[in-house]
Order: structure tokens, then sequence, then C-alpha cells
């Protein structure tokens, strides 16, 4: 006999939908037969399954059984067909005369399955939950059946039934009737701090350094920490998880589909009500920046999307996988092409990186004695290429604390109050770019620029003079236009005034002095 169930194979962050047909009592040698493009896991879900069934206390096919895993065209990877296969052998054995099998009525249709099995029967979770209950909601289907770990972040789509299953056998006693499983209720959505990484008022002085931070995570801009070793770079960097915004609800969901899409569950590593923050090793391939594969999945800078990337070193990452980010750093964006396929991953993160001035870390420090020599320093430099820096809206030095403000016991202020400020500014922003693709300055377009950043020829001029003393480009332009919006909006001020243009001028200044 023949079954057919739905389920769903991933490409890239989205679902779509899979038809699960498994035909029994064929004539032929006693296997299980799977078609339909799959990869090595999902070929070895026959072996799992036919274990999960003994163990379960049902009885396998007597027959040769072919699994048919359509379209057949659509390449297909991981674990998560065993939980529907099984179903469907159940489902297509049950004119054999075995006391166990999903009865003829039974709403297979009505579902998308999908789930890992282990050897006993139990359900392990697979990637992509979020994508399938979506998938689950866009097709008109009546819910989905789930692992029990995944269920939860399926349940953040609103309007679809999630319900979570342990094993296989319970799988088919909801199936032919015999149990009720209720929905499975969202999780709490309400924003999370964790107090464990630290707080704004630990760090010693740099005032500067603190304010630059302020003003690029309330507008989303990148930027680029300069100073000596023990400066505080990498503690301020640690520190900014505590001053970000919460994500709205739409957010959240991309956030928790491109972590759901790399394996990543909210019972792991991912957790509602924060943004992801993400800092790789500078060994780290362009693969695994960018992302890709054999199936193109996401790499660091889709997993920071609505995020942090955080960089440290970052002359010491390779040049290849540094230029791989001009693209998406400009489109919030990123197409990768492979022979399986093409997909584009978002990844609208914020970057956020640390260096020293130069290879011993102590140019310009007037307590220590710079031992580099001048070849050195310019190797150093031209790691980080001018387009790569161009797109770095805040430069900002840190330079090392003086022994009188390394024993200052003030405590600095909290990062409660700078996530307030931060916070008020982010909403100006999205009231300000509602109904539009941006939700932050940074992404602004050269249309909204020119609507929302304008100002008198007074500061026009200010501007053209600065632009030709340092040399920038027109691209700097519109990040100086856009980094003026944030300090302004940071100040409460309907109009871009002196003080904010100047200030973001300011932090374009190592443009020319510290790298050309």
């Amino acid at each position: 006999m023949l079954a057919t169930l739905n389920s769903a194979t991933l490409q890239g962050i989205d679902a779509e939908l899979v038809h699960v047909e498994v035909n029994t009592g064929e004539a032929g040698e006693l296997k299980l037969i799977v078609v339909g493009l799959p990869d090595t896991a999902v070929k070895e879900s026959t072996d799992r399954v036919f274990s999960a069934l003994g163990n379960s206390g049902f009885k396998k096919p007597f027959s040769r059984t072919t699994i048919n895993l359509a379209p057949g065209d659509l390449r297909k990877e991981g674990p998560l067909y065993d939980l529907p296969i099984a179903l469907g052998v159940l489902a297509a054995t049950r004119a054999d005369g075995s006391a166990k099998t999903l009865r003829p009525d039974a709403p297979l249709d009505d579902y998308l399955i999908a789930g890992e099995l282990s050897l006993s029967g139990a359900t392990r979770p697979i990637r992509g939950a979020l994508a399938i209950a979506r998938l689950a909601k866009r097709l008109g289907k009546r819910g989905v059946l789930l692992p029990l770990q995944n269920a939860p972040e399926a349940a953040l789509v609103e309007g679809i039934n999630v319900h979570a299953v342990d094993s296989l056998d319970r799988a088919f006693r909801f199936l032919n009737g015999e149990i009720s499983l209720p929905p499975t209720p969202p999780p709490d959505r309400s924003p999370q701090h964790d107090d464990a990484i630290g707080d704004f008022s630990e760090i010693k002085g740099q005032h500067a350094l603190r304010r630059a931070v302020e003003v690029a995570i309330a507008g989303g801009h990148n930027l680029l920490m300069i100073g000596p070793p023990g400066s505080g770079k990498s503690m301020i960097a640690k520190r900014i998880p505590t001053i970000m915004p919460a994500p709205t609800l739409d957010e959240s969901l991309e956030i928790l589909g491109i972590h759901s899409a790399a394996g990543q569950t909210i019972s792991g590593p991912v957790q509602l009500g924060r943004r992801p923050v993400r800092s790789p090793h500078h060994t780290i391939s362009d693969v695994g920046l960018l992302g890709g594969g054999a199936i193109p999945g996401p790499g660091e800078i889709s997993l920071a999307h609505h995020g942090i990337l955080f960089l440290d070193e970052l002359p010491e990452f390779k040049r290849s996988a540094l230029e791989v980010m001009r693209q998406p750093l400009e489109d919030g964006s990123v197409t990768i092409s492979r022979s399986a396929g093409k997909v584009t991953l978002p990844c609208a993160f914020v970057l956020v990186a640390a260096m020293n001035p130069c290879p011993c870390g102590y140019l310009g420090d007037p307590k220590h004695e710079c031992r580099c020599a001048p070849a050195q320093i310019q190797r150093y430099r031209s790691r980080i290429s001018g387009p790569l820096l161009d797109r770095i809206d805040i430069h900002i030095e840190a330079p090392a604390l003086s022994i009188s403000e390394l024993r200052n016991e003030a405590p600095g202020e909290p990062s409660s109050a700078i996530r307030d400020r931060v916070q008020t500014a982010r909403d100006l922003q999205l009231a300000r770019f509602q109904g539009t693709a941006a939700t932050a300055n940074a992404r602004m377009t050269h249309a909204q620029i020119r609507k929302h950043c304008a100002i008198d020829s007074t500061l026009g001029d200010l501007l053209q003079h600065a632009m030709e003393q340092l040399s920038l480009s027109a691209r700097a332009y519109d990040r100086i236009s856009k980094v003026s919006r944030t300090i302004a909006d940071l100040a409460g001020s309907e109009k871009i005034e002196s003080p904010h243009l100047l200030e973001a001028i300011q932090y374009r200044s190592l443009d020319r002095n510290v790298f050309y």
C-alpha cells in the first residue's frame, strides 16, 4: 500500500515542502530503499527506522519498501525524515493484519512532521523547526509534529498548533486518536540580560570610547577601536550586550530562524529577548565567516543578524576573510551560490572590531617605546583595506589608562542608564522608518538620508571642508550623515545641529591619521 505524509527540507533558512511517499508490499528483497536525492544521513535513516519500529513495539515491514522524498530534484539532508518515514511505514502496512497500524482516516495530510529517531524510538532535535512551522502556516496546515526540544521555538509562530512528541509511539497514538497532545505554548519573550558578563559601571575612564560605543549601538553603526594592549577594548566589547536594545518580535523570529537552521535551539545557546553576539577566532575560514558548504548554510555574519559581530585583533584575520564582508556590510544580506543551489541569507549585523596601532601595540603610547620599524607598521595596517575601513562608521582611539584612573574607585555610569538612552533612540528610529525595510539609522537608503539627515548651508560647508581635509569618500559622506542623525536622536533633537555633525566628523578623523 501507498501512504503519503508531509515533511520539509531546509533551503538556507527557509523550508520547502517535501512529500514522504512510502510504498510497501513490493516484490523483491526485504529492505527499505530511499530515493529522492537523499544525502548519507537520510539514507542511514532506514537502519534507524527499523530499530525504532522494533523497539517501540511495532512490526517491521515484511516486504520490499520504497520511500520517495518528492520533489526528486531537491536535495534532502539530515535525519529529520526518520519520524515521517516510520509513520509512513505504519500507515502503508495497515492492510497486512498487524494490530498496531495507523487507521485509514488518520489525519496525515493535516500536519508537517519532522524528527530524528534514536534506536529506542525516542525523538531527537532537528535543525530548522521554526522554518517548518512557518511553512505549515503558509500552507494552511493544522499543525506540526516536532521533537520535544524543538517545540518551544516553533510555538513562536502564531496561528499554528505545535505538538511536541518525545517518541515514535507517542506520535503514532496521537495520529491514531488514542491520546491528545495540547499545543505547546509559546515561551516567554520578555527581554533578558545576563549579569554574568559584567556592567559598564566596572569600566574605568575611557569616556570617549564609552560614548562612541553608545552612539554605535544606538544607530546600528559599525565601530573600530584602536588602542594599545590593556586599554580596555575587549572589556568594553564584552559588555556591549548589556546596553543593546531588546529585539522586536519580528527581529526575534528572524534571529531564531537563522540559529534554528544552524541547529541551535532556544534550549541551548540562543535565548529569546537577546540579540546575538558572535566573536569568531581570527583563524576562521572564509566559508565559516560568510557561510556556505555543499548545501549553503549560515556563517558567522548571518548568525550575528540583528546583533553584534566582534572581531578582536582585526588585522590578524585573513585578508580574504575580511574582504568577503564588504558587500554584506553594505547590503545587510549575502547570496551564496553552490552546485546544490543558491540562497540569500540576512546579515544585518553591527561590526565591532578592535586592533592595536602597530604589531607591538605601543605606537603613540607615552609610557612604552614602540619597537616596530616603519615597514612593519605599514604591512600591519595594510591588512585592512581602504574599502573595508570605509564601511566602518566610527573609528575611535582607546588610549592606555593612567594609574590615577585605575585607582579611581568611583563606579562609572551603569549599563541600565546607557541602555535606556539607546532604547529611546531606537524607538525614535522605528517610528521614523515604519513601513520600510530600515530599522536603524545605519540602514538608511540614499533617499532616507536626504529626507532625515538634511542640514543647512552652514553645516554643509563645514562638512565639505572636513571631507576635503580628510580626503574622505562619498560613502564616508553618507556615513557621517547617518552618525550625525543618531547623535541628534540621542540628544532628542529633531534637526542635526553643529555639535552633532562635529562629533560625527571626529569619528572619521582616524581615516587619514592612522591608516593613510
